[in-house]
């Protein structure tokens, strides 16, 4: 049976499905958060609901690949976060606390068709906001798995780098900003290197460059307001599954090891040969893991 709203009822409506590239029977709707925030949401497939949840600089197309793989037996939701167009870009400074409550009303929406508990993926920055949301409201949530959430990149350290990010936003200058996210992210600079040399002289669309650059300034003001404390994930309870890739640089690895040992009934595992990308490299991989730990989940 379905559960009845909470914390402020969230209103679904449908949309035209306005990506040309998106999933084949995919449609596009919106899910109304608690202060009113529009959230456009992409749904497809059919069978338990899974909600996967895309970092920074990410959208409507993030898990486009797997979530294609999951289709065939998982109803898929992929939520557009505040901040990233085609949903709502509220005024003021962006929370996780906002963003929690985006995720617990996309669950609920997620939930309502089949009153089936939903299996909850974020990849990033999107990890790191599941883990909000399963430490703060479980109730509808069936299993968790995070994959390299960035818990390092948050705090006071974050504060001046947003500053540097927010100038250059300001003044259009994508080369400075781009140096600000590396400097938040520790990308090492022979891989910052090698993904300039494989754009070739690829000139990106200004359009999605901005609602890309629109996002990043948000979800660097959450960060800032964050903590860098690991030990506050001990709490969450839900069956969870840890991912990680074995070329990834540091400090994610160390990272990732320290939430393993917070979250000691959590699976950890590790995919020799790929990186923080592989979302987008191994599609299959990712798929096929995450199928496998959603079939192991206690039945509801």
């Amino acid at each position: 049976m379905a559960g009845a709203p909470r914390r402020g009822a969230h209103h679904v409506e449908q949309l035209a499905n306005r990506d040309p590239g998106a999933a084949v029977n995919s449609h596009d709707q919106s899910v109304e958060s608690a202060d009113g925030t529009r959230l456009v949401v992409r749904r497809l497939g059919a069978g338990d609901p899974v909600v996967l949840v895309h970092g920074s600089g990410g959208g409507l197309h993030s898990w486009a690949a797997v979530a294609e793989h999951l289709a065939n037996d998982h109803e898929v939701w992929l939520p557009a976060r505040r901040g990233y167009g085609p949903s709502d870009v509220p005024a003021g400074t962006k929370s996780f606390r906002d963003e929690t409550a985006d995720l617990t009303a996309v669950i609920e929406a997620a939930r309502q068709p089949s009153g089936r508990p939903v299996h909850l993926a974020g990849a990033s920055y999107g990890a790191t906001l599941a883990l909000h949301t399963a430490a703060t409201d479980p109730r509808d949530v069936r299993s968790l798995a995070v994959f390299e959430p960035p818990l390092f990149a948050a705090g006071a350290e974050i504060a001046p780098l947003l500053d540097r990010y927010r100038g250059a936003f300001e003044r259009d200058d994508a080369a400075a900003m781009a140096a600000a996210l590396n400097a938040v992210t520790r990308v090492p600079a022979e891989i910052v290197a090698a993904i300039a040399a494989s754009a070739g002289d690829r000139v990106p669309d200004p359009v999605e460059a901005r609602r890309s650059a629109v996002g990043w300034l948000h979800d660097l003001e959450a960060l800032a307001q964050d903590s860098t404390d690991i030990s506050r994930w001990s709490s969450i309870a839900v069956p969870t599954l840890l991912l990680a890739g074995a070329d990834t640089w540091e400090p994610m690895p160390t990272t990732m090891n320290t939430l393993a040992t917070t979250i000691p009934t959590a699976r950890y595992v590790v995919w020799p040969g790929q990186s923080h990308f592989v979302t987008m490299t191994a599609p299959t991989l990712v798929a096929d893991a995450l199928r496998q730990f959603f079939a192991e989940a206690p039945p509801v």
